[in-house]
């Protein structure tokens, strides 16, 4: 399922596109973002009928569509992205990832 990029994203930034209706629209309150990468491997094309079938879904894209974001709905909070949030203060990511460990604690 993981595979080499044809393109390293090492050192770049790069546009998401955010899908309608998906926790990362609503987290972003946006439909586009700009999210540093840090990554020489992605997600395996082939794979992605696969994973929607499976619940998962592609929450962000690249420009050519290619997977950048997927999310479980179902779950308290589980997304998975290729850029890392994390190296950014006051990410919405991250936010909202609090967020739910908190609501969850309650």
């Amino acid at each position: 399922m993981i595979t080499p990029l044809a393109c390293s994203l090492v050192g770049q930034q790069q546009f998401v596109e955010i899908q309608p209706g998906t926790r990362a629209s609503f987290l972003y309150g946006a439909s586009r973002a700009e999210e540093d990468y840090y990554c020489n491997y992605g997600v395996e094309p082939s794979y992605r009928q696969s994973l929607e079938q499976g619940g998962l879904t592609v929450s962000g894209t690249g420009a050519s569509g290619e997977i950048r974001m997927i999310e479980l709905a179902d779950h308290p909070f589980f997304m998975a992205t290729l850029f890392l949030p994390q190296t950014r203060s006051g990410h919405p990511l991250i936010a909202g990832y609090a967020a739910a460990v908190n609501a969850r604690r309650r």
